[in-house]
């Protein structure tokens, strides 16, 4: 068996492309803030790609590029600001942050209502009672992606590799709610290769470079990688043992280009929701 690509960039161009029709149609720009502090060179990538997606779909958009030795309080005192700006329907704080910074605080501060990245308790809360809500966009553009594979959710065995705030936790109540039977793993779970064999969607967010071995993956399975991890020679790799599964999945995202562009695809989304929330 030789996988089918889920090519995330090309599905992240349709959904951008359907929004900029969108957004030319609207009486107001929806507008969008993205926060960086500091100069990591990562984040400054991602904040980037978002700003040239947010320009081309048509927002109104605003960088504020803050220094690394922002105290906790000014980076809060900024964020309190966009929240009382009207022309802003969407915050985001560009992750990690420097270490002197508390993370949950700076959460703590966004409006709910202007949190795209829908880190808030409130949106996280609100997910999980399966109430309306900013999704965080990863788990987001995993679910767009698997809705464009066609696959029967309901019923499916999905096995989430990761447990964390960003993605692990939402993706697995957001395949709750399609009506799979979800296991949540992660680098401590015993016998992780048995969980994935029985898998039929395998969503690998942990982080570590080839984790998820090629040869754990079911036959006809659907495979998500969302980890994008540079190796030493500075090539870009998955948590998924990629050619070896591609041999066995039905489905593979490949990276980078699978996961990533649906994270922005997302984002946008969530800024123009707001928006049309807002009036």
């Amino acid at each position: 068996m030789s996988a089918r690509l889920l090519d995330g960039k090309a599905v992240a161009a349709e959904v951008t492309e359907a929004l900029r029709v969108k957004v030319a149609g609207m009486a107001r720009k929806p507008g969008l803030a993205v926060v960086l502090v500091g100069d990591d060179p990562a984040s400054a990538v991602y904040v980037r790609n978002k700003t040239r997606t947010a320009e081309r779909i048509g927002l109104a958009h605003w960088q504020i590029t803050l220094p690394a030795d922002t105290t906790e309080a000014d980076l809060l005192a900024e964020v309190r600001r966009l929240a009382g700006d009207p022309d802003v329907d969407g915050i985001l704080v560009q992750f990690p942050v420097p270490r002197h910074i508390d993370r949950l605080r700076v959460v703590d501060t966004l409006p709910p209502d202007k949190d795209v990245d829908g880190l808030h308790v409130v949106n996280a809360g609100r997910l999980m009672q399966k109430r309306e809500g900013f999704v965080p966009c990863t788990p987001a553009g995993c679910m767009e992606l698997l809705r464009r594979t066609g696959i029967e959710l309901r019923g499916a065995e999905a096995v989430v590799v990761g447990r964390s705030d960003l993605v692990g936790r939402p993706i697995a109540r957001l395949l709750e709610h399609a009506d799979c039977t979800v296991t949540v793993t992660h680098s401590r779970t015993r016998d992780l290769a048995g969980h994935i064999a029985r898998a039929d969607i395998v969503v690998a967010a942990v982080g570590v470079p080839n984790m998820v071995r090629g040869s754990w993956i079911k036959p006809g399975a659907v495979v998500l990688d969302v980890g994008i991890n540079r190796l030493a020679d500075g090539t870009l790799t998955g948590d998924v043992e990629f050619a070896p599964a591609a041999e066995r999945a039905a489905w593979i995202t490949p990276v980078p280009g699978g996961v990533g562009p649906m994270t922005i695809a997302m984002l946008m989304s969530n800024t123009v929701r707001s928006a049309e929330r807002r009036g």
